[in-house]
């Protein structure tokens, strides 16, 4: 492993990312006090020299980290994974093997982001225009997905852009996402659907009745209201 952090120029994702932290109600998620020590990139990963790797990340080998994007600090991009061109990735997130994260995606701290999964960015993609030539960058506009911290994608599963994961959030393995998913939401199935509640510890809620659910592994309480969940 060798150590490599470009500098890259702001990305116009950053205010994005700033204003989705600035919304946060949830603790944030705690930096390891260690993790100023050097990023260590595998040889065989493709790092754009305009990227720029947070120190303490991981990036393993086959990765690649297209122009301007930025992977915070904490973070691991797994073997073959895709982080696309100006994509932001938080502090602490797992890229796991073979993930495509296409741009304009944002994920903010401590995501998680399964074996396989697939962030689209076109919802009616075509490779040609109507003329027969190949569309450019500038032929289409570009969609993504948006989340936020403490979210987690199951393998294999696959978000359909534009859409936005809530906080704490979890999308089972081999989940279609079409649509937003509210914090905390336990959401399966082709489309995805909720199908119940998690908390920040992943851990299936538990209903005590009039709305109020608690979590079996940290005992937090939570209540429902109007479709959302929120921490008490």
């Amino acid at each position: 492993m060798k150590f490599m952090a470009a500098q890259a120029p702001p990305s116009p994702l950053a205010d994005r990312l700033a204003a989705g932290a600035a919304s946060e109600v949830a603790q944030p998620i705690a930096v390891d006090p260690d993790l100023g020590a050097p990023a260590q990139i595998a040889e065989t990963a493709d790092i754009d020299p305009r990227a720029t790797i947070g120190d303490g990340s991981l990036v393993w080998h086959l990765a690649q980290v297209r122009e301007y994007a930025r992977v915070g600090s904490g973070s691991i991009i797994g073997r073959g994974a895709y982080i696309g061109p100006g994509v932001i990735v938080g502090k602490n997130c797992k890229v796991q093997n073979y993930a495509l994260v296409y741009e304009p995606a944002l994920l903010e701290d401590g995501v998680f982001i399964g074996p396989g999964v697939v962030f689209t960015n076109d919802l009616f993609p075509r490779a040609v225009n109507v003329d027969g030539s190949r569309k450019t960058d500038a032929d289409w506009d570009a969609v993504g997905v948006t989340v936020r911290t403490g979210a987690s994608i199951g393998a294999r599963a696959v978000c359909i852009a534009p859409i936005t994961i809530g906080r704490w959030a979890l999308v089972a393995a081999g989940s279609v996402v079409t649509k937003d998913v509210v914090d905390f939401a336990l959401v399966a199935g082709t489309p995805a659907r909720r199908i119940g509640w998690v908390g920040r510890s992943a851990a299936v809620l538990r209903d005590e009745g009039d709305g109020i659910f608690v979590c079996p592994k940290t005992a937090e309480v939570y209540r429902e209201s109007d479709g959302s969940l929120r921490l008490v």
